[in-house]
């Protein structure tokens, strides 16, 4: 039954999402554009509902070989932002249960207990980063539902690859869910995210990037490779703003993909570029997954990704932006 699960993920997210869509709960919260919007009419931000129902829909065929500490603050996650989506809660609630989650995990995981208080502490860091940088790079049609289904697909072969059922099946159910979501996400969207999609599968990709190298499937480095086009983007966008003394907190368009698309690419060829950066990093990293330190993988992104956002800023900074 376990083997079902990537299609009953699929089939739910689509069914969900499509009756949101068709009912008056496309209204329940609407994404208005404001200064900072890269689209122009108001679009519901409810995607994430069907995208979540659908990976829990999946994972109930599978569920008693799920660790609590993976279900259950996903679960606060989603439920903590769709609230946030609905009421738009204080900056520091929305924090608070960021952290709750990133230390149910890696303390219900038993990381301190087998690694030590300074690896707990720095993965409870990059857990806590990722939650909210998935959530800073949902901005663009089809970008956050993209790295979901490359970025999940990545951990789902490499688990598969490593002889672990399990965890494959578990990562391909979001892979699933994310493909159902793109049918509608995809340029021109009709439905965005919101955070209670972005808030959870920022979370997944941090959970289930540790609870692989857990299991031996692949060295610890191995998700950030996998998501890296992410968080190169969304950490090196918060560190110039930071060093500019800008307000993190703040809502902005700073990001570099959202500058592409200022600069007059376009939703569509920036999604499908990203896709393309994204297929390379989960090859590449699924190639090298047991290796200790692929220098040589490594640097090779470093340069390219540092070449692309030399590029970019270049461009920004003579030209400016454009229409979107």
């Amino acid at each position: 039954m376990t083997l079902l699960s990537p299609a009953v993920a699929f089939f739910v997210t689509v069914s969900v999402i499509a009756f949101i869509l068709y009912s008056k709960f496309s209204r329940l919260v609407q994404d208005v554009p404001n200064e900072r919007s890269l689209h122009s009419n108001p679009v519901p931000r409810t995607g994430g509902i069907g995208l979540v129902i659908g990976v829990f829909a999946g994972w109930g065929l599978m569920l008693g070989a799920l660790p609590w500490w993976l279900w259950l603050p996903c679960a606060l996650l989603f439920a903590v932002s769709l609230l946030d989506d609905i009421r738009n809660l204080p900056v520091w609630q929305r924090l608070l249960a960021h952290l709750l989650a990133a230390t149910l995990l890696v303390s219900g995981s038993g990381i301190p207990a087998q690694y030590g208080f300074l690896t707990a502490i720095a993965l409870f860091l990059i857990a806590a980063w990722m939650i909210d940088l998935y959530n800073f790079m949902d901005g663009s049609d089809g970008l956050a539902g993209g790295m979901a289904l490359f970025g999940f697909a990545g951990y789902g072969v490499a688990a598969l690859l490593a002889q672990d059922q399990v965890l494959g099946l578990v990562c391909l159910t979001i892979t699933a869910s994310a493909a159902g979501f793109l049918l509608f996400n995809f340029h021109p969207a009709k439905i965005f995210l919101g955070d209670a999609g972005s808030i959870p599968l920022g979370f997944l990709a941090a959970a289930l990037g540790i609870w692989g190298w857990l299991r031996g499937d692949w060295t610890l480095w191995f998700p950030l490779l996998v998501f890296s086009p992410f968080i190169v983007d969304a950490t090196v966008t918060l560190c110039k703003r930071t060093l500019r003394g800008a307000k993190i907190t703040e809502a902005h368009r700073e990001h570099y993909y959202q500058r592409a698309i200022q600069l007059g690419a376009g939703h569509r060829p920036v999604a499908l570029i990203e896709y393309g950066l994204m297929a390379i990093a989960g090859v590449a990293a699924v190639r090298v997954r047991m290796q200790d330190w692929p220098w040589q993988v490594l640097l090779t992104a470093g340069v390219v990704y540092g070449a692309l956002m030399l590029i970019l800023d270049r461009r920004w900074k003579t030209q400016g932006r454009v229409s979107a």
